[in-house]
């Protein structure tokens, strides 16, 4: 069941997008950066994060690798180091006046870019082959949009083409059949446009793309229709609103001067309050006091206050002042709201969960029409059962009594040629060996989503013949089923639900594996929480082998969760993985496995996955998983 309409259906190579978030971070020494995908790249420092383009995809894969990390590159080593954004904020100001401000910003981007890439190849040669890779695929890209715009009249288009080809040009580049207006203003267009090499700082590059814009303005007929490279307008405009919100911005309704009283005239004083209802909204200020009217005084223009001890309190800064050596509480503000996230910190359970509210379900006693239909599921599994648990308890038993043999004591062999024919014989051996016993544990993690609505009785027969292959070696399990409540989650609220139908307690009685059949598909699924949560689970049990099986038949989908599911379910099961637990997918689907889900469950779970085409033949793929995991390290 295809429950929404993807007109993006492209899958995040999980490995690849935490190579290029280390890089990242590593590049701005910021571990608080993060990196997106987005329709151009750009850097947002307000927002700590780099956005990577969407141009490079579908390419071929060295392609696609290394325009990423070339976008990367510019973004860390160039933007965060090399661009002022107070030249940037200045040089929007000024193309208002113009006719054309796409073509500016993107002439801007355009030769700030192919700055930041002579600063990114000098500071780090390693750089070189991602900006030659970046150049290859650009040109062509540049070469085909030129002819396409000089075909359709878009000469505004075709213009800014040419100039990316004439400054990444090896040899000469021929003359273009633009309309005898802007031919004749082309050998000024190239001779300033070649000053980019020649540019320092930001401020000469938007003084070049200035220079331009004089004598183009009035000769191109309409601004640019396509979009090749981004300058984030808002970014800087929301940094310069922040900046300035500290100010007064609106004058005071009077300007009348009080006039000067005699020194002798009596003082009374009175408590002056500021605050009311004109002045009750919060904003981002330190201390803000508002006053809309009143009368200006001359108290500050004879001389500066003498400063006092006090005066920190009202948040005067002295250069005199020295760190106090008692604790420091500045933080506690910040995390006080981070613990305000249903009482735990904000990435606990990853920063992708950071709004979730794990709700913990207990299964009901089985209902007679549950119970029917578990025994006709165990019946319907008993030869698979009996099979695997027989094979298991003869490995276990050949174990126990299988000699060792060549050892320097213990019983003699009846083999003494060996006495004979070597220098250092062993011919003793031991007989009965201590006995290996299953000190195993394991979580089944069942996907709940509206998904699996065709899959979960298929899904639940499976998951009786673990319960009863697992019972009968006398190994301890748990069987928790998980989803996501759509219609309450919010951006800041996200109910998330455990039902625990088999605990770690119950799982080896008698009569309680009825409580399976209870599980139902219902909402959506974040398989990154449901990790993190039964690892915790299992990191409390003394159990030397440790594994959690997830059941689920396709990728992660929650409330804000589509775009980066895979990566944080990924980054969950690594997080298990380092702890000593072994995760592994069940996959199932319904029919033939398309290379794109292969890749997807490969993409989370790497080779740690068994792909079931048809939930019918479960109990087949089950059996051989089971024996495979609990002789493991036997």
């Amino acid at each position: 069941m295809n429950r929404f309409i993807m007109f993006n259906d492209k899958k995040v190579d999980s490995f690849l997008f935490m190579e290029l978030s280390d890089l990242v971070k590593t590049l701005t020494k910021d571990e608080q950066m993060e990196l997106e995908f987005g329709y151009q790249s750009y850097l947002d420092r307000q927002h700590k994060k780099v956005v990577v383009s969407h141009f490079w995809d579908n390419r071929p894969k060295e392609q696609y690798v290394y325009g990423l990390k070339s976008d990367v590159f510019l973004r860390t080593i160039g933007n965060f180091y090399n661009t002022n954004d107070k030249d940037i904020l200045l040089f929007l100001h000024q193309i208002k006046a113009y006719a054309i401000p796409s073509f500016a910003k993107q002439l801007f981007v355009l030769l700030e870019d192919i700055r930041l890439e002579d600063i990114c190849r000098y500071v780090r040669p390693g750089t070189k082959k991602a900006f030659a890779i970046r150049k290859h695929v650009y040109r062509h890209y540049f070469e085909t949009q030129w002819n396409v715009n000089m075909t359709k009249s878009v000469y505004t288009d075709a213009l800014f083409n040419y100039l990316y080809l004439l400054l990444t040009a090896e040899q000469p580049v021929h003359d273009i059949f633009l309309p005898e207006r802007l031919r004749l203003a082309l050998p000024f267009v190239e001779r300033e446009i070649r000053n980019v090499y020649d540019a320092k700082s930001t401020a000469q590059i938007a003084r070049i793309v200035l220079t331009i814009l004089d004598v183009l303005d009035e000769l191109l007929d309409a601004d640019m229709l396509n979009t090749y490279f981004h300058l984030p307008e808002y970014i800087y405009v929301e940094q310069q609103e922040e900046r300035e919100d500290i100010r007064r911005k609106d004058p005071l309704k009077n300007y009348d001067v009080l006039d000067k009283k005699s020194e002798d005239e009596n003082i009374f004083q009175e408590t002056m309050y500021t605050w009311h209802r004109e002045t009750s909204d919060m904003t981002n200020s330190f201390l803000q006091f508002d006053l809309e009217q009143g009368s200006q005084t001359d108290l500050l223009g004879e001389g500066v206050r003498q400063g006092e001890a006090g005066d920190q309190a009202l948040g005067i800064v002295h250069g005199s002042s020295q760190k106090t050596t008692r604790n420091d509480y500045t933080h506690l503000e910040q995390q006080e709201q981070h613990q305000g996230l249903f009482g735990r910190s904000e990435h606990e359970y990853g920063k992708e969960n950071r709004y979730v509210k794990p709700i913990f379900v207990d299964a009901l006693p089985p209902t007679i029409e549950q119970i029917k239909q578990y025994e006709c599921d165990r019946e319907a599994i008993g030869p698979y059962q009996k099979k695997l648990t027989q094979t298991i308890e003869k490995v276990l038993e050949h174990k126990k009594i299988h000699p060792r043999t060549d050892l320097h004591a213990g019983r003699l062999n009846k083999k003494l040629l060996r006495f004979f024919t070597e220098e250092h014989p062993r011919l003793f051996y031991k007989k009965h060996e201590t006995s290996p016993l299953l000190d195993a544990v394991f979580v089944l993690l069942v996907d709940c989503s509206a998904s699996m609505y065709d899959k979960m009785e298929e899904t639940k027969r499976g998951i009786v013949l673990f319960h009863e292959s697992l019972k009968a070696l006398r190994v301890p399990h748990k069987v928790v089923g998980f989803w996501e409540d759509t219609n309450e989650a919010t951006a800041s609220y996200q109910p998330n639900y455990f039902q625990t139908v088999i605990d770690f307690d119950d799982s080896l009685r008698k009569d309680h594996g009825a409580k399976i059949m209870q599980l139902e598909p219902q909402e959506d699924n974040r398989d990154g929480l449901a990790i993190r949560l039964m690892t915790q689970e299992l990191q409390k049990r003394n159990e030397k082998q440790k594994f959690l099986l997830v059941f689920s038949d396709g990728e992660p989908a929650a409330f804000g969760y589509d775009q980066n599911g895979i990566v944080d379910t990924h980054e969950a099961v690594m997080e298990a993985r380092k702890l000593g637990i072994e995760v592994v997918n069940v996959f199932l689907a319904n029919g033939m496995i398309t290379e794109s889900q292969q890749k997807t469950i490969e993409n989370i779970y790497g080779h740690y996955s068994v792909l079931v085409p048809n939930v019918e033949q479960l109990p087949t793929f089950l059996a051989p998983l089971l024996r495979k995991l609990l002789l493991y390290k036997l």
